[in-house]
């Protein structure tokens, strides 16, 4: 059993100054990680099935509340609506307010209890002033995480003004391979966010296509700066050419930092040029990758998935409407891949390919 993290923070609303408990979660859990947990200590219970199920109960708790009903869930919680307004008199109308109704959640005192008498806490040293990107996004392309050499790069997060002409301050793009460069060309620099066109260092192989973004700021003028690292991978387009020859050179794909690539494309029937990108999911209930070809846009067109459990070739096909009817790949480190995939990119990993016949 992991421990309950807490670190103490400034209360700034005492005198003199005292400090309180603030806990710190270790991430969000959600419908996919309560399923395959369930699915995990009660194998009689499907995991598809619990993913399924669970939004129906929210789904069912919603509409209880907007019928007016309070939801009691037993030794766990409490669901019921209220409303927040002032009213001079007792016949006046109800405020016109976006915020008057509100709904409310308590625990019941034995769910409680048992969080309490489970719980093993563990300090976290205080934490000082940092900037902390914590999203990015290609402009262009609308997607998370991308490198696009084509397009601007806009960060959020708080903390992360600059003085641009700050020799020891700036943002710091580098492959996780080699290279690295500092940012010059910014359109906007603010405490919570930053837009800017990206400079890609150059890294030893084409597949090395994985980077990290770090941001130094100085917060006083003698003070020490300060470097914020993002906390996820970037990725760069990849071009797989020479689809319309027999025997086209191997890209490779979904890659790090090794020298030799963890998958490479080696043929497939290709019409017409087309930007697609492709992914990988670790399913950890039938523990597995599943490998698919997708479209540009999240939640789009989808080809079908195909499930590999070893090194070996595997044909992708297309999706609707994609010039794209099949790619076939080769993964050449099953076990390498797995890993990268469950310890830097939460369980999935995505690649953009410019897929091109000549």
């Amino acid at each position: 059993m992991t421990t309950l993290q807490w670190r103490p923070k400034v209360n700034a609303l005492t005198k003199p100054q005292s400090y309180r408990p603030q806990v710190v979660p270790r991430g969000t859990s959600g419908y996919e990680k309560m399923a395959a947990d369930i699915s995990a200590a009660n194998p009689n219970y499907n995991a598809e099935l619990l993913r399924s199920v669970a939004p129906l109960i929210m789904d069912w708790i919603q509409q209880e509340l907007i019928n007016g009903w309070q939801v009691t869930l037993e030794d766990a919680f409490t669901f019921h609506p209220s409303m927040t307004g002032k009213m001079a008199r007792p016949d006046d109308p109800l405020p016109n307010a976006n915020e008057l109704l509100q709904v409310n959640v308590y625990a019941a005192r034995s769910f409680v209890k048992a969080v309490r008498q489970a719980a093993k806490l563990e300090r976290l040293p205080m934490n000082e002033k940092l900037p902390q990107v914590t999203s990015t996004e290609d402009t262009k392309l609308k997607l998370a995480d991308v490198l696009n050499p084509n397009g601007l790069l806009h960060l959020t997060g708080s903390n992360l003004y600059f003085e641009e002409d700050d020799p020891n301050c700036g943002c710091v793009i580098a492959g996780t391979e080699s290279g690295e460069t500092k940012q010059s060309t910014f359109g906007t620099i603010s405490n919570s966010q930053i837009l800017l066109v990206p400079d890609i260092p150059a890294q030893a192989h084409p597949w090395n296509n994985e980077y990290s973004l770090s941001l130094t700021t100085h917060y006083t003028e003698h003070g020490t700066p300060r470097t914020g690292i993002y906390r996820r991978r970037l990725r760069s387009p990849l071009t797989v050419s020479n689809m319309g020859h027999p025997n086209p050179p191997e890209t490779g794909i979904l890659s790090s930092n090794g020298a030799s690539p963890l998958v490479s494309v080696k043929g497939g029937t290709v019409s017409a040029d087309e930007r697609l990108r492709v992914q990988t999911i670790f399913d950890a209930v039938e523990d597995c990758l599943l490998f698919n070809l997708i479209d540009m846009k999240e939640d789009g067109a989808t080809g079908p998935e195909a499930s590999v459990t070893a090194n070996g070739d595997c044909t992708l096909q297309g999706f609707s409407g994609s010039a794209v009817s099949s790619l076939e790949i080769s993964v050449n480190d099953y076990a390498a891949l797995k890993t990268l995939i469950r310890n830097s990119y939460a369980g999935r990993l995505v690649d953009i390919l410019d897929v091109r016949t000549a």
